[in-house]
Order: structure tokens, then C-alpha cells, then sequence
């Protein structure tokens, strides 16, 4: 069967930079920026997102141009006999089906939401106390997740059953278009709210008293985290699409230009939030709350509030659901390549198994909603340390070794491939910093990480 490819280069680009834009972006980076005091974090999250996160994207997206299969039959194209390096394949497998048990979920959320606003559920008028219970209320009932899970799950294996160019790549353009319209213009909203100015002073401008308030060592240590799990990689959610793109562009050069896409997103992210948290006197640093009850307060307190707030629960779906779409297709194609088995079929199969999947994370939040799992934590939190803290690293760890030692791909056959086609290159005197130093990094993240949440 011969491969698909992606019909243009923008194509790639806007598909694995909507695999890379999610939740971590409109959701997490604001809060984390926040709760390290905005500019200072900014300026380390910029820096480690340049040394570690385009080197890493770099090196799965050559693992995929190189074997044109996905990660299982990546691994055992590449790797030399009698290596085990599939096996990993197999795990990164496991990780996209985990992320995909509560990321369909809170997709879900806003869907939902969105649905609220529209409708008009918040009204101008509300308090703090009914805003809440509205999120609240849509925790408690099974049925209200239940139904907008369902409309995730089935929307994206419709929509990848369809093919790469014809299902994937031409509906993820057109989210990403209108993505990147709604951001710029919700940023331009939140600039022209009162005090907006000192929310931006907050965001951008660096500040000592911040460094001291939280620690030099862990401001640094939380951007190098938030650099590393904005761009999903260690799971082969990006060396999927490395197996469908041409070898006209070099990989670097490509790499960077995901990552610009989806730290414009992150850093126009901050700039729709802390002006409008700045002007109505929210703090911005509430996680969870920051999305579904402080920025609702926000919106029905502004004028014209039902508009922007489905503008942003809008915005919000298109960042959600490109994650979705893409890593349906890691999976599907891990199906296709390692059963022979045909696109369609994959697809309903794997819609089955996400749905069944998927129940635990809508049940953790009502009928089992005393579970605790790992560490204390319910099922979502559960699942989402499994992939962020355990398989994204470690997945990460075993790509660099992979494709920088001769225990692995090595380091020549990668800069070969790394290095094909026009653009930016690798330089050879850089393999001691990838060979040694990045494992370094992404283990400090692996460490901190576990410390981090076994500690909270």
C-alpha cells in the first residue's frame, strides 16, 4: 500500500503545529507564567524552548522521513538486528491511548462551554458563586460529559478515517487558519480593556522580586518543563508526520518553524489573559479555574461578553481538537502499518476503544468521583502524570539515545537525514551537546517532575 503524503508543505507545517498547539498552551502556559511571575519565566521558557525543544522535534521528525512508518515499524526500520528500540514504539503507542483517556474529555469541556455561550447559559449579571456551580454542575452529570466526549471521539475518527490530505490535513488548515484569526483577534479585545497595560507589564517585564519570590532554580526548572510538554513530544505524535512530509526542507528548519507557530499561540495566549485578568482584578494563576471559572467571570462582566466568550471557548475547541485529530492519526497508521489492516476499519476500532477509554476520566468527576489513583490523585490527574511525567520524558530520553549513540540509529545516519533538503542544518560540532548535555536536561525534567508531583 503505498503511503499518503500531505499535499503541501504548509499542510505539514499547520498539522504538526496543531499536534503541538493544545491545552498546554492556553491553558498551562498562562497559569505557570503566572505563578512565576510572568516575564521572567517568559524570557528562561523562550531559551529552553530553543536549546531542548527544537533539537528533540528534530530528532523524531527524522526517525519518521527516514523509515516512512510509524513509530513500532519506525524503530525496526532503523534500529540494527537484534536491537529492542520497538519495543518503545509500543509505549509511545500506550501514551497516545492515555492521553487521548482525558484529553477527549476536557475537549469536551470546551465544546461544552462553548455551547453555554452561544446559547446564552452566562448571562451579564451572574456572580462568582453561580459561574462556578455552572462548571460544577457539568463535573457532577455523567450524561453532559458523556455526550460531549462522544461528539469528540466520533468527529475526529470521521474525520481521520477520511485520509491524511483529505481528512487530517485539509480540516486541520482550516482550524489552525480561523485559530490563529480568533487569537490575534481576541488579543486586540484584550488590549483596549482598562489596565491593560499593567497586565502586560506583569507578562512581559522581567522582575528580580519575582525571582526571589519563587526561586531562580525553580523558575528555570518550570520553563525548561513547560518548554519540553508544549510540543508533545516523546510519545511519536511528531514522528508520525515526519513519515509523511518531502524531503525538500531540512528538519531543524522545520522543527523551528512548529515551534514558532505554537509559541506565538502560547505568548498570544498571555496576551488575551492577563490584560482581562489585570483589568477586573483576577488572579491569573488559578489552573483549572483560570479556564472555567475566572475568565466566565471575566467575559459577563464585559461588554459584549456572550461574543467574546464563545469567541474563546471557539478558539479554545480549534486548539483542543487539532491535538485530537493528530493523535488519532498516530494511532490509526500505527494500525495500518502493523496489522494491514485498512484505514476505515482502524478507524471504528479505535473509536470503540477511545470511547470505552475515555469513561474512567468522565466517571472520575461523579460516580467514582472518591477514587484516588496515584498519589492521592483522581483519574484524570492520574492519567495525565503517566504521560507528562513518566512517558513524555523518558519517551524523549530514548529518542535523543536513539539517534545520537551507536546503540541506537547514531549520530551520523541522523545529521544525514536531519540535514537533507534545503534550510537550516545541524552543525557536526554540536553532536556533544545533543549526545550529552540534552539527555542531561530532559532528565532534570524526568526527575523534578516526579519529585514535583509526589511532593505537592
Amino acid at each position: 500500500m503505498q503511503r499518503e503524503n500531505f499535499r503541501s508543505r504548509m499542510g505539514f507545517l499547520l498539522v504538526s503545529a496543531g499536534c503541538a498547539i493544545g491545552i498546554g498552551n492556553v491553558w498551562r502556559f498562562p497559569t505557570i507564567t503566572g505563578q512565576y511571575g510572568g516575564g521572567d519565566f517568559v524570557l528562561f521558557y523562550l531559551i529552553c524552548l530553543v536549546i531542548m525543544g527544537i533539537p528533540v522535534m528534530t530528532m523524531e521528525l527524522a526517525v519518521g522521513r527516514a523509515s516512512r512508518k510509524s513509530a513500532v515499524r519506525a524503530y525496526q526500520t532503523l534500529e540494527k538486528p537484534g536491537q529492542k528500540w520497538h519495543i518503545h514504539g509500543w509505549f509511545c503507542m500506550i501514551g497516545c491511548c492515555l492521553l487521548m483517556m482525558y484529553y477527549t474529555s476536557v475537549t469536551g469541556w470546551m465544546v461544552d462551554y462553548f455551547c453555554k455561550f452561544l446559547t446564552g447559559r452566562f448571562t451579564a449579571g451572574m456572580d462568582s458563586e453561580q459561574i462556578n456551580g455552572v462548571f460544577g454542575q457539568m463535573l457532577s452529570s455523567p450524561g453532559e460529559l458523556t455526550i460531549y466526549m462522544v461528539i469528540v471521539v466520533v468527529a475526529g475518527f470521521l474525520i481521520c478515517s477520511i485520509g491524511v490530505q483529505k481528512g487530517l490535513e485539509r480540516i486541520t488548515k482550516v482550524m489552525m487558519v480561523a485559530l490563529l484569526g480568533l487569537i490575534v483577534v481576541l488579543a486586540i479585545h484584550s488590549l483596549t480593556l482598562p489596565g491593560a497595560a499593567e497586565g502586560m507589564k506583569f507578562y512581559l517585564l522581567p522582575s528580580a522580586d519575582s525571582i526571589r519570590a519563587n526561586g531562580l532554580g525553580h523558575t528555570i526548572t518550570a520553563a525548561m518543563n513547560q518548554a519540553f510538554f508544549t510540543l508533545s513530544l516523546g510519545i511519536a505524535a511528531m514522528e508520525i508526520f515526519g513519515s509523511y512530509m518531502s524531503r525538500e526542507h531540512t528538519l531543524a528548519g522545520e522543527a523551528t518553524r512548529i515551534c514558532i507557530l505554537d509559541t506565538f499561540v502560547a505568548l498570544m495566549s498571555g496576551v488575551i489573559i492577563f490584560p482581562a485578568c489585570f483589568s477586573y482584578g483576577v488572579r491569573p494563576d488559578d489552573g483549572t479555574s483560570l479556564i472555567f471559572k475566572t475568565l466566565p467571570n471575566v467575559f459577563v462582566n464585559m461588554q459584549g461578553g456572550r461574543l467574546w466568550g464563545t469567541l474563546f471557548f471557539l478558539f479554545m475547541i480549534f486548539a483542543s481538537f487539532s491535538t485530537v485529530l493528530a493523535v488519532f492519526e498516530n494511532l490509526l497508521a500505527f494500525a495500518v502499518d502493523t496489522f494491514g489492516i485498512s484505514r476505515k476499519k482502524a478507524s471504528v476500532i479505535g473509536c470503540i476503544a477511545i470511547l470505552v477509554l475515555s469513561m474512567p476520566c468522565v466517571l472520575g468527576f461523579n460516580v467514582w468521583g472518591d477514587l484516588q489513583l496515584i498519589g492521592g490523585r483522581g483519574v484524570l490527574d492520574s492519567e495525565d502524570f503517566l504521560v507528562s511525567n513518566l512517558l513524555l520524558p523518558l519517551g524523549s530520553l530514548l529518542f535523543i539515545i536513539f539517534c545520537t549513540t551507536r546503540y541506537g540509529w547514531g549520530w551520523e545516519n541522523f545529521l544525514a537525514e536531519a540535514n537533507e533538503g534545503k534550510g537550516l542544518k545541524i552543525a557536526k560540532w554540536l553532536r556533544p551537546y545533543m549526545t550529552y548535555v540534552l539527555p542531561v536536561i530532559v532528565g532534570i525534567i524526568l526527575v523534578f517532575g516526579l519529585y514535583n508531583f509526589f511532593a505537592a
